[in-house]
């Protein structure tokens, strides 16, 4: 989605890991973070999501098909938020929008539509907004995509006023 405006200026992996069709970020040896470690974010639930480069690159690897990529970034946030948290509860929800879109072009239709359900779930304990983002627009859009109603996937546009 070349024209979807970034929201941080972090580069983007060299390629978008699509399990079964290109090397594990991690695991294979030509993975393109094979041997790097993990950094321990702050919690959302403490900072402000506006000033979160985690947090804000999550979304820019959601808008550009980076599914597997941004589960990975915003599920170190999400264990820092603390999973009942409100903010852990939304980020869940993202996760597996992400994972839902990422499970549609894989052909796992089914796998997908479970996400969407658990998804639902979390919107529902984090409220309709959530992290700046309109959660159950977010849902809307990932299960048209995910039933074929619509082409492109879901766009994650935050409200920086809210």
């Amino acid at each position: 989605m070349p024209d979807t405006p970034r929201l941080t200026k972090r580069p983007f992996p060299p390629y978008r890991h699509v399990p079964g069709k290109t090397p594990h970020p991690r695991r294979d040896p030509g993975g393109y973070s094979r041997g790097l470690g993990e950094c321990s974010p702050p919690s959302l639930s403490a900072i402000s999501w506006r000033d979160s480069d985690e947090y804000l690159f999550g979304i820019d690897l959601f808008n550009h098909r980076y599914w597997w990529e941004c589960h990975e970034i915003l599920e170190s946030l999400w264990h820092a938020a603390g999973h009942r948290s409100t903010a852990g509860q939304c980020l869940q929800a993202i996760i597996q929008c992400a994972v839902a879109h990422l499970k549609t072009e894989t052909d796992n239709v089914v796998g997908a539509r479970e996400l969407l359900a658990r998804a639902e779930g979390h919107i529902a304990e984090a409220g309709a907004t959530s992290l700046g983002l309109d959660l159950r627009d977010m849902l809307h859009q990932t299960h048209a995509y995910v039933h074929r109603r619509q082409d492109e996937p879901a766009r994650l546009v935050p409200d920086f006023s809210l």
